[in-house]
């Protein structure tokens, strides 16, 4: 009888490390060369290049419009398009991004009948997660990221490189620009962690990605319309989409906080408790696909 059968140990190949299996840099490769990764990444791209179109032909924001937003500002410098672009995907397009990753990650995997021979590798499957989220995550703040830099660049080619004005008045020097729209990415990646993390969790109860990637931003959806509903009076506060563009206190002559503290708490409570969830629920998961 080997030492191993008296302590009650199980036996493991020499050299076995589970800590070192499915590295992120090969799951990030191979999340890199998946095709919906480069069309989505192309989408982002695109937008503010359709945006700049749209300006030129429609003869600039705000035409035949008495009120004065954020959105009638972005022909003046580089730094209120990329505002501009942000504002105009907020609310919906870069909802997609972070769905398609985080919950097309495992799901994926389950509808390609990979998943258990993954886990027979053997990759332990709290590992097996933790590798997928944080590439899920990686991804989903490069979309944001890509959108307001190819926006900055675009619009400075455009209409040149100056302060970010301000549509309640008074204009924000270019240094102070670029930290507030780092600030507003900040506060866009917080707050769709409760997408990411939704989309994550379904992700590990189907086999089929477009199940876990629809339902998120369907469940999404119904906070965003839930949240325009004032008939839930202080409930709505604890509906994430209600401080879904909270940031737009970032680009205010003195920047406000507490709307955007507000929204991160919440978002980052709900995210931590669907994380936990589809941790719990896939350790227990019997995988067959």
């Amino acid at each position: 009888m080997s030492s191993s059968t008296l302590t009650g140990r199980a036996e493991v190949a020499d050299g076995y490390r589970a800590g070192r299996t499915l590295p992120i840099r090969v799951e990030l490769v191979r999340q890199l060369k998946r095709r919906r990764t480069l069309v989505m990444f192309g989408i982002l791209v695109a937008l503010p290049f359709v945006l700049l179109i749209a300006f030129q032909l429609g003869g600039g924001p705000g035409s035949g419009n008495t009120r004065v937003n954020l959105m009638d500002t972005a022909t003046v410098s580089g730094a209120n398009f990329a505002a501009v672009n942000l504002f105009a995907s907020a609310g919906f397009l870069l909802i997609v991004p972070v769905a398609l990753f985080c919950g097309d990650t495992v799901a994926s995997e389950a509808g390609w009948s990979s998943l258990r021979y993954l886990l027979a590798a053997p990759v332990p499957r709290a590992r097996l997660l933790w590798s997928k989220l944080v590439v899920g995550l990686a991804l989903s703040l490069a979309a944001m990221v890509l959108l307001p830099l190819v926006a900055l660049a675009v619009g400075t080619a455009a209409y040149g490189w100056g302060p970010l004005q301000l549509p309640t008045g008074g204009a924000l020097e270019p240094g102070t620009a670029a930290q507030r729209l780092l600030i507003t990415v900040a506060y866009l990646f917080v707050s769709q962690l409760v997408t990411a993390a939704l989309a994550f969790w379904l992700s590990t109860r189907t086999d089929a990605p477009l199940g876990a990637v629809g339902g998120a931003v369907g469940l999404t959806i119904v906070g965003n319309v839930l949240d325009q509903v004032t008939a839930l009076g202080d409930w709505r506060d604890f509906l994430p989409a209600h401080w879904q563009y909270a940031w737009l206190d970032a680009v205010q002559p003195k920047v406000q906080w507490s709307d955007m503290i507000q929204g991160t708490s919440l978002s980052i409570t709900l995210a931590l408790v669907l994380f936990a969830l589809a941790f719990r629920g896939f350790a227990r998961k019997d995988v067959v696909s």
